[in-house]
């Protein structure tokens, strides 16, 4: 472990790394800080640090969804239009909550990772501090006509998330977030997970950064009060270990609906495949891992399960980006 440790010590100064790494394997753990979760403060990392992780948290949409199912509530292939009552008058009649979860539904995005670079802008038309929910995001697409038609072809959409969120909300009856709490974060044991908002942060929550010239200020105008669907949960290191740890051995889903969930859906390019909210990497016909990554401003995420050994990283920044050169590392 002493040799990962200054790999990880050198590749973190060459990229003003700010964040943890934390390995778990079967019988032993690995836990890596350095930059502080509080710069003014000068306050430390620990395992318990809770830190945003922006798009990662699309995975836990998509184990909602795959609970919803497993009650009987819905199927992967019901339309759009037969579990949400919400109009959006230029959608296409048979978008279904597959292409939803596989981003290849074609419905506007909020925000298209294609074609923007700034989330910043997107406040202009409407203030971040009036995002609360899944129902404030939809001024920025509900009225927007589809890019293409239902599946033909993966584009990454945060929007979808948004609108599978929704149909978690019209189905369970209650909160999106609360029913996250309740069917994943509760049974996986993720004590320190939440849907905080900005104006509410609990204790050792890291701040986001966003570097400006040779400065660094706060990410409080740069995103939503409150995350949701698309992301912008809180997690610990520790508890991304716990959610894998719980999906894996069935505690959240069934064996069925795991497998399901974890299942490539669409091909995304010659190395990555995308099942329901997380990411696949394959070598020939053998899974190499499985992952979720996020960035949004003062904000980048990357944690992945690797099924042959059971070994989970997590890679948590307050900074805009820096996880994935920490993971090649620890891959290497």
């Amino acid at each position: 472990m002493s040799r990962l440790k200054n790999k990880l010590e050198k590749v973190a100064k060459e990229i003003d790394f700010s964040g943890v790494a934390y390995v778990e394997g079967d019988r032993e753990s690995f836990f890596f800080q350095n930059g502080y979760a509080n710069k003014q403060d000068k306050l430390a990392f620990d395992k318990h640090t809770r830190f945003g992780i922006a798009s990662g948290a699309k995975i836990f949409t998509a184990v909602a969804i795959a609970k919803l199912v497993e009650q009987g509530r819905l199927d992967f292939q019901t339309k759009l239009t037969d579990c949400l009552p919400i109009v959006f008058p230029h959608f296409h009649q048979d978008v279904t909550i597959h292409h939803l979860l596989t981003h290849t539904s074609g419905i506007p995005d909020y925000f298209d990772e294609e074609e923007m670079d700034d989330f910043e802008e997107l406040w202009q038309t409407l203030p971040m501090y009036r995002v609360r929910s899944g129902e404030d995001f939809l001024p920025l697409f509900q009225d927007k006509k589809m890019m293409f038609s239902p599946g033909e072809r993966f584009h990454y959409n945060n929007a979808a998330f948004i609108v599978l969120g929704l149909v978690v909300e019209e189905l369970a009856g209650e909160p999106f977030t609360s029913f996250v709490q309740k069917h994943i974060f509760e049974p996986a044991g993720m004590t320190e997970a939440g849907y905080f908002a900005f104006d509410k942060l609990p204790g050792n929550t890291a701040i986001g950064y966003i570097k400006e010239e040779e400065e660094y200020r706060s990410n409080i105008y740069a995103l939503p009060v409150r995350g949701g669907a698309d992301g912008g949960v809180y997690v610990s290191a520790s508890d991304m270990a716990r959610f894998w740890d719980a999906l894996t051995q069935h505690k959240l889903l069934n064996a069925e609906f795991t497998e399901e969930l974890l299942k490539p859906h669409i091909q995304v390019d010659e190395e990555s495949s995308y099942g329901y909210g997380v990411w696949i990497e394959k070598d020939a016909e053998r899974i190499k891992k499985y992952y979720v990554v996020g960035f949004d401003p003062g904000v980048s995420f990357h944690s992945a399960y690797y099924p042959e050994t059971g070994r989970k990283v997590v890679v948590p920044s307050n900074h805009g980006a820096g996880p994935y050169y920490m993971v090649q590392a620890i891959e290497e």
